[in-house]
C-alpha cells in the first residue's frame, strides 16, 4: 500500500501568513492555479483558505478582498495527514471530511497538501495494475 510520502510532491506549497489579504490569498491561487493556499502564522499550518471560503465566507457576505484578512475568513478546524499514513486512509479522512484537500504534517511543519485528484490517480494505477493481473490469469493459455 502506497504512503502518503510516496505520493505527495513536496515543495508544492502555496502559503499565505494569516494576516494576509484575501485578494493576496486569491492571486497566489489564480497564479499557480490552485484552489487552497495554506495560511500561516509565522512557519506554522493555522487554517486554509479555498476558493469555497472566497464564496462562503467573503462574497456571500459582502466583504472586500482587499481589506479583508485570511484569518478572519479562513478554515481554522483542519483534517491533516501523517506522510506515512497509507493514501486510501487518506481519502477515507477527506470523504469523511467532505475536504478535496489534505495538509500532510509531519514533526508540527506543513510538508505538503494533496488533493483527491492526486490520491484518485494512485488509486486508478493500482486498479488498472489489478485489472491486468486478471485478465493475464484469467486468459492465460495452459500448456
Amino acid at each position: 500500500m502506497r504512503t502518503l510520502r510516496e505520493v505527495m510532491r513536496e515543495g508544492f506549497i502555496f502559503a499565505v501568513q494569516r494576516d494576509g489579504m484575501v485578494a493576496e490569498a486569491a492571486r497566489t491561487m489564480e497564479a499557480h492555479n490552485v484552489g487552497i493556499v495554506a495560511s500561516l502564522e509565522g512557519e506554522r499550518l493555522v487554517g486554509v483558505f479555498s476558493e469555497r471560503d472566497i464564496v462562503r465566507r467573503v462574497s456571500n457576505r459582502g466583504l472586500d478582498p482587499a481589506t479583508t484578512c485570511v484569518g478572519e475568513v479562513m478554515t481554522f478546524e483542519l483534517v491533516i495527514a501523517d506522510p506515512d499514513e497509507d493514501y486510501q486512509t487518506a481519502m477515507r479522512k477527506m470523504d469523511q471530511a467532505n475536504i478535496r484537500h489534505l495538509p500532510i504534517v509531519s514533526d508540527g511543519q506543513l510538508i505538503s497538501m494533496l488533493s483527491i485528484r492526486d490520491l484518485m490517480r494512485v488509486d486508478m494505477e493500482r486498479m488498472t495494475e489489478e485489472i491486468r493481473y486478471l485478465h493475464e490469469y484469467l486468459y492465460q493459455v495452459p500448456r
